[in-house]
This record gives structure tokens, sequence and C-alpha cells, in this order.
């Protein structure tokens, strides 16, 4: 699945005439940050394409490597001069994960999802305006999705932003669509608010999002949502595959497959949550 950067570049001020700085922002760190960014969601890239992408300046992204590389948080390739996340980017990244026993107590059930549908399995939060997939049991299909952790994703195209979108609060629901910019992936994709509300009044009442090609042009998904001990969506669970594979004919063994998942991981939600209250 592709993942789109945004690209900044130098930091205008803001108005008024405030820099990043003024406005409590680091504009050095922003920089970097984004840097860090783009390596994560890429297979290797060179300075001179990571300065061409982010429109920064080849000597501001070469300090900024050295500084991270120093660190560990990015390395290249000696041969191939691409830059790539390294080793301390991988512990901070797995200090996010131990923040909640979710990824753990989910991992058997993406692994039997993925056994019973024939496809890969996604579990992911809400995360600002995007979906945030932690986990993920991939298929053994030649041909699958592929959403590794740490990947984001609009929420208004795919499968459990729809799920999360669709049983949240009403009052966040509407800042949400208000605020979101709904961009067009696909000829698929809901761009129009209206149309989008629709589909998750749907969404409330069959018990499962399915992303029809909305993200990425021959894929759907299917996602149901994860409740917490209050009854509020904390996550979402997910099949994801070639539109082939995830026919018409399929959709109602691999929904109840699907919702069957988020059900028990919703049941193992209220345990972690009572004995974090009596700590």
């Amino acid at each position: 699945m592709s993942v789109q950067i945004r690209k900044r570049g130098r930091p205008r001020g803001r108005a008024g005439g405030l820099g990043a700085e003024d406005s409590g922002g680091i504009r050095a760190l922003d920089r970097a940050l984004d840097i860090l960014d783009l390596i994560a969601v890429s297979s290797g890239l060179t300075l001179t394409e990571i300065a061409q992408r982010l429109d920064m300046a080849p000597s501001t992204v070469h300090r900024v490597l050295v500084t991270l590389a120093a660190r560990g948080v990015a390395e290249s390739d000696s041969q191939t001069q691409a830059w790539h996340v390294g080793p301390t980017a991988f512990r901070h990244g797995s200090a996010f994960m131990r923040r909640s026993g979710l990824v753990e107590r989910a991992r058997p059930l993406l692994r039997r999802l993925m056994e019973v549908t024939g496809e890969t399995a996604n579990l992911g939060i809400l995360n600002g305006d995007a979906v945030l997939f932690l986990s993920q049991a991939e298929t053994h299909e030649t041909i699958r999705a592929f959403f590794p952790p740490g990947t984001r994703s609009a929420l208004h195209a795919s499968g459990i932003g729809k799920a999360l979108l669709a049983h949240a609060r009403p009052a966040d629901l509407k800042r949400m669509i208000r605020e979101m910019r709904l961009e067009r992936f696909t000829e698929m994709t809901l761009t129009d608010p209206q149309a989008l509300l629709d589909d998750l009044a749907c969404i409330r009442a069959r018990g499962y999002a399915l992303d029809n090609e909305e993200r990425t042009p021959g894929m759907r998904c299917i996602a149901a949502p994860i409740f917490d001990l209050a009854g509020e969506a904390a996550a979402g669970i997910s099949v994801s595959g070639p539109s082939l594979r995830m026919s018409d004919a399929r959709l109602e063994a691999m929904s109840e497959a699907v919702i069957e998942a988020a059900r028990e991981l919703s049941l193992g939600m209220a345990p972690a949550s009572r004995a974090g209250e009596s700590g």
C-alpha cells in the first residue's frame, strides 16, 4: 500500500509573521521528524532523493541525517548510499507498543483471522486524522495487502478508519468530518461529506466497514471496531486483500470472522482496564 508524505520544505511563517519557534515549535526538530517520517515508510532513499521529495536543501538534509545517525535513529547503506531507520527508532517504536497490551492480545487473533480468511489481518487505532496500523498477520499469497506497523492511512478511505468514524461520538464525528480533507485516491473514494455520513450509518447498522477499492484500486478491506470498557471504539481489526479474492460471495463469511475477532478483543479490553484502575 502506498503512503503519502506531506511535503513541507522550509516552514513558512504563520499569521502575524510567527515562525516555528515563535509558535512553540522547533524548526530544526520539525525538519528532522519530516525526514525520519519519510525514510520510515520508504525502502531506502538517498540524500538527494530525500531533499527532492521534501523540498529541502541537500546541506540541511545532510546535517539532519548525520545527527540522526549519531544517535542510531537513522543509518545508511555503505554500498547504495540509501538511508533507513536505525535500531534506536525500533526501540522507540517498541516502547509505544508496550503502552497497551492490545497488540499482544491481538496477535493470536490476527493470526487466526488470517488463516480463516486467507487474507492479511490488521490492527489499527485512531491517530489524529488517520489510522495508525499497529500489527499485522500477512497472508502467504503472492498478491497481498501490506500495512507495516507505523503506517498511517486516511480515515475516510480505510476500513478501520471508517469503522472508528462510524462509532465516534456524534459531536466528535461532526468535528472530524468538518476538519478532514476528503482526498480522492480512486474513483470509489467517498469525498462528499454526506455520502461518507450515509456510509457510516450503514456501517453501524451491519456491524462492519467495507473499503471497496476506496484507497487502492483492486483492493478491498473489511473492518470492525474494538470497544473498550467505556463502550467507545478504541481500535479496529480488519482483513485486506485483492477484490478478486474478496468477492461479494465471500463478504458475508469474511465479515462474520472479522466481527467475531473484534468481539473477542473487545471482551479482552475490560480486565486490562480494570487492572489499570485498581493500581
